[in-house]
């Protein structure tokens, strides 16, 4: 750095140089290298490994965003840990018995690979290799000012260990993570409806949950012995459990819970938290007490989720992962808004040092950003009351991950998500997607209300179903042209439509009024019903107390069916 009186000029000005920051400078070296980049990190590097960051699991869009865009599939391969997909386990009889509980997971690893992420390990290993590859990277500086200008260079003001100093920008982006110092400067707040809470953290010791219990029958669900490789859940009435094993070593536990239905109060230490497991979660309590003396860290988070205003500007800012927005860490979707964010400011800043107009672009990505970010957060928004129904919860991963899978995967794998032409031509199809999606987060909450069932000793797998794998899969296929993209994004479509009326036809079995939430089609031509039953339960276990709950009649129930 130069002093305060000889101000350094960047092209582009990272602040924030942890996964999102971090990722992007890497691939800002990667499509336009002649590009100066600075990135200013608060901690001073290298930081320890498995401590305080979570997002440390990821799925489909963020692992190929890793893998394939950046370039880290050596780093992932052998300093990582592939992922053995989402495993899920439903609450009973006391969750003293892992073996008890139905089981949603796969016997083997899904065909597009996804990574568990030692957070400490990965974010040193790119700060690094980003100082390699030509960036500036100042770490143990903060940032003390922002002061942007439309008309000319943005200009930062920094502190660090040798004094203050004052640079200018052509792009200022934001990557602070919950310190949001744009978002909050520029008044870009939007608070979320959603409200959960978390605590976790890490025991520097590998906890096996295929040691859980030596029956033999339920360890060959999976042979391999390898379900402590999965992202974890254990699954109850308002809350879950994660346990997630790191490269490092350590594993890393948390809790999200609803805050209406388990108070942050009673989670946000980790006494507290460990009597909350006793009473939730007892077997797993009895693990973390067994390692109690191994705590890493601990770290507690109230009402996490949170909207933005406006992430992407033609006035050259721009925020990325947290500092924008953040949905919830069930299905783990951080690091998949972390790639599609960075992609969009990549194509900003690169078209812009091509001397092009961006305006409409930035405007195009923050309506389809924003957009999806509303899709994701509906996943959540008052669905925790339903997570210890096993069978409701099954149609609702199994359905959600098929949407994933179908549509914005897709779109991301086949890298059309930066092009605002081919995002316009299939806005009729998006419209219908969302609406479908909404409805179909209605249904479950009702399916809830109307299926108070038990259900005990069972398994299912949303990939051992013949399309739901073939929609995984297909990720990986090549890139193809657009209008057979077109034709294939249809073709999902109408899958969704028929999968949606399928779990409906099941609920309706026993409740008619659950039938109603997506409507036959006007031509018929998808109303056939899929073969789902890997992931059907008992259904005379699942319904026997269906007479007791008399508050959910119909369109006369409380709960009213949505309107087209």
């Amino acid at each position: 750095m130069k002093d305060t009186n000889d101000t350094t000029h960047y092209d582009v000005a990272i602040l924030g140089g942890g996964l999102a920051g971090g990722c992007l400078a890497r691939q800002l070296r990667q499509e336009a290298p002649a590009l100066r980049l600075l990135v200013v990190e608060k901690r001073p590097h290298p930081v320890p490994e498995a401590a305080f960051k979570v997002g440390e699991s990821s799925v489909e869009i963020g692992a190929h965003y890793f893998q394939k865009r950046l370039g880290l599939e050596p780093h992932l391969r052998t300093e990582q840990l592939e992922k053995l997909g989402l495993r899920y386990f439903f609450t009973h009889a006391g969750n003293r018995d892992i073996t008890e509980r139905v089981e949603l997971g796969p016997a083997d690893f899904p065909p597009v690979p996804s990574f568990q992420l030692d957070r400490g390990r990965l974010e040193n290993m790119l700060l690094r290799t980003n100082a390699e590859l030509g960036a500036t990277v100042l770490d143990g500086y903060r940032v003390e000012s922002i002061a942007l200008d439309c008309s000319g260079p943005h200009r930062v003001a920094l502190s660090g260990p040798d004094g203050s100093h004052q640079i200018t920008a052509r792009w200022v982006v934001d990557a602070s993570g919950r310190a949001g110092l744009l978002k909050r400067q520029l008044g870009l707040v939007r608070p979320s409806t959603h409200g959960a809470n978390a605590a976790w953290w890490r025991v520097s010791t590998r906890v096996r949950i295929d040691d859980w219990s030596s029956d033999p029958a339920w360890r060959a669900r999976v042979p391999s012995g390898l379900r402590w490789q999965s992202t974890v859940h254990l699954m109850g009435v308002g809350y879950w459990v994660w346990l997630i094993p790191l490269g490092s070593g350590s594993h890393s536990f948390g809790i999200v819970a609803d805050a209406d239905i388990h108070p942050f109060q009673r989670i946000n230490r980790f006494e507290r938290a460990v009597a909350w497991l006793r009473e939730f979660e007892p077997q797993c309590a009895a693990v973390v007490e067994a390692h109690a003396s191994e705590l890493e860290d601990f770290l507690a988070l109230q009402h996490f989720a949170h909207g933005c205003a406006q992430v992407f500007s033609p006035d050259r800012w721009a925020l990325v992962g947290e500092a924008g927005v953040f949905t919830d860490p069930f299905y783990s979707p951080g690091s998949d808004f972390i790639a599609m964010g960075n992609d969009y400011v990549t194509d900003l800043i690169v078209r812009d040092a091509r001397g092009e107009d961006i305006a409409a672009r930035a405007e195009a990505f923050n309506a389809t950003y924003l957009r999806l970010f509303d899709a994701f957060i509906r996943l959540y928004d008052g669905q925790y009351p339903i997570m210890g129904n096993a069978q409701v919860m099954i149609a609702k991963v199994s359905w959600d991950n098929a949407s994933y899978w179908a549509v914005t995967a897709l779109l991301f794998f086949q890298r059309r998500l930066r092009q605002p032409e081919f995002i316009a031509s299939i806005e009729p199809l998006m419209r219908r997607f969302f609406v479908l999606h909404a409805r179909m987060q209605q249904f479950f909450k009702a399916w809830d209300r109307a299926d108070p069932g038990v259900h005990a000793r069972a398994a299912a797998s949303v990939i051992d179903v013949d399309f739901l794998r073939r929609l995984q899969a297909g990720l990986g296929d090549a890139i193809i042209g657009d209008e057979p993209l077109r034709r294939r994004l249809e073709t999902n479509y109408a899958l969704l439509e028929s999968f949606a009326r399928t779990w409906q036809a099941v609920a309706a079995e026993q409740n008619p009024a659950l039938g109603r939430f997506v409507p036959t089609s006007s031509a018929g031509a998808h109303d056939a019903l899929l073969d789902i039953s890997p992931l059907r339960l008992n259904l005379e276990l699942g319904m026997k107390n269906l007479e007791c709950v008399p508050e959910f009649q119909g369109t006369h129930s409380k709960f009213q069916i949505p309107n087209s």
